[in-house]
């Protein structure tokens, strides 16, 4: 070959690799219950993710390339919660955003940590995801010993002599959040009228509601999701039971009135602040509703989520999972949530939990 070709060729070589280095992207996803009974959670972080993403990549996106999203599906199974993390590992996912369910988000979380991929979950509240040990797991919400201690000190306080039902759907998140419930209602000297076990997924809770309905319960404490919390709610009042119905912040979904109507009414449920009142958030708020719908739930914190690892990411000068783990864990973080930041076991360092009320088909905060 003469040299004035082989210079051509390493010409040509390193300009391929400046234009490849150019369109380089860095590969994010955000992973939830996209189909399912609890897709409504799934469609919530998907919202938020790709609003995010969107505005990241219209301002250069992080360190001069652009984010791709991918989306996974894990149906809140944790079989395929597994499945989706190996799916994440080969497509060379840098972050997640997910899980939403507790129960795929602690699997998930050990194939995360295997491969060194930074996962920030927006809602999984169960305090085992945190307590694994993992440098590399986070959240931006509460856990459920912070949210249980919150609903049990009221139902103590405000059902003083009253007699109260304890139900749980079985679930990681459901019978987690009703066991952290019990033990504060019960460290306050208050006993439980029942404790009860349903399962996840049926129609009828007729049974459910006449062993309360015999037993007199005067509150009902509901750990689980909001299709079977909407089901008993509607069930209860259709039998004649006016007992005040208390749950935890899977209710936050316009779902539930969907399946209550007004035998929803009044309904109370602990969740994070709201980060849609929020006054610094009303341009972004406004973009959601314009693109479409409201951002309940779990979509601004889908949204903060990304937003802090972007922001770890900028601070550590690179995508490096080791750096961005150091810069979460050393640094507060500008957010739609507000200032936050990670605690040495990677819970947020943010306000707890406040009540809410369901009223006229929509929730809002809780004034007694």
């Amino acid at each position: 070959m003469k040299r004035s070709t082989m210079l051509m060729t390493a010409a040509l070589a390193v300009a391929v690799g400046f234009g490849a280095a150019a369109r380089a992207e860095i590969v994010v996803a955000v992973v939830g219950p996209m189909s399912g009974k609890e897709a409504a959670f799934g469609e919530q972080m998907r919202r938020g993710a790709e609003m995010a993403i969107a505005h990241l990549n219209a301002a250069a996106g992080v360190l001069g390339q652009k984010l791709k999203l991918e989306i996974g599906d894990d149906r809140c199974d944790p079989k395929e919660a597994v499945a989706v993390a190996n799916q994440m590992v080969g497509k060379k996912v840098r972050f997640v955003a997910g899980h939403f369910c507790s129960g795929s988000s602690i699997p998930a979380s050990r194939v995360y940590n295997e491969e060194g991929i930074v996962q920030i979950s927006p809602a999984s509240t169960n305090p085992q995801l945190t307590e694994q040990g993992f440098s590399n797991v986070f959240r931006v919400c509460g856990r459920d010993d912070q949210q249980g201690k919150v609903a049990g000190d009221f139902l103590a306080d405000r059902f003083k002599g009253k007699r109260i039902a304890i139900l749980h759907d079985k679930t990681a998140y459901g019978k987690g959040l009703a066991d952290e419930t019990k033990k504060a209602l019960n460290a306050k000297g208050v006993t439980e009228a029942l404790y009860e076990a349903y399962t996840a997924g049926e129609k009828d809770y007729g049974p459910l509601v006449s062993k309360m309905k015999q037993s007199r319960v005067d509150a009902v404490y509901v750990g689980g999701y909001h299709t079977e919390a909407g089901l008993i709610t509607r069930q209860m009042r259709e039998q004649g039971m006016d007992a005040q119905i208390v749950s935890g912040d899977a209710m936050v979904t316009n779902e539930y009135w969907a399946i209550t109507g007004n035998a929803g009414q009044g309904a109370l449920m602990t969740f994070s602040p709201d980060p849609r009142k929020n006054p610094a958030n009303a341009q972004i708020v406004d973009q959601f509703r314009r693109a479409g719908g409201d951002p309940e739930g779990y979509t601004l914190y889908t949204y903060g989520a990304i937003q802090a690892w972007v922001q770890a990411v900028t601070k550590a000068a690179k995508a490096d999972s080791a750096a961005v783990i150091a810069a979460l864990r050393g640094n507060q973080f500008e957010t739609v949530l507000g200032r936050i930041g990670f605690d040495r076991k990677g819970d947020v360092t943010a306000p707890g939990y406040v009540f809410y009320q369901w009223k006229d088909g929509k929730y809002d905060y809780y004034t007694p």
